[in-house]
């Protein structure tokens, strides 16, 4: 199984849906996600374009990289510029790539299902080519 940290700022909505994204369709990948100055809590709208989707999972919460820098990640992404320029060292070197997306936060549910999208057919491709160049 492979380990993914999907990393933003506030880790309430791009890399929540990411997360999501690749736990459901990605079969032999585990992901996890973060954010570098996280809000504390899912946005609303994020939960709600996931439950639409039927990957909505309690398990998922707004965390800060403190609480997942110890997993021996095979990949980090970041989704976001700052996460990208303030990504940490881990304590086992990890693969980066950027993957950006825009931040739907504080924008009408319209603009999360256009991220749910983005991220579906941009990310979940990436990450995939990404491994098979691995292999």
């Amino acid at each position: 199984m492979k380990k993914i940290l999907i990393m933003c700022t506030g880790n309430s909505c791009r890399s929540i849906i990411a997360e999501a994204l690749i736990n459901a369709k990605l079969d032999g990948y585990q992901a996890y996600s973060c954010g570098v100055a996280p809000s504390q809590k899912v946005n609303a709208h994020a939960k709600k374009v996931l439950e639409a989707n039927g990957i909505w999972d309690n398990k998922y919460y707004s965390k800060h990289l403190d609480e997942v820098i110890e997993i021996n990640f095979d990949l980090i992404v970041t989704v976001c510029d700052h996460a990208k320029e303030t990504c940490p060292l881990f304590p086992k070197p990890s693969p980066k790539i950027h993957v950006g997306f825009e931040d739907p936060d504080g924008k009408a549910y319209e603009a999360f299902k256009t991220t749910y999208a983005q991220i579906n057919e941009v990310l979940l491709s990436q990450v995939s080519q990404f491994f098979k160049e691995q292999a």
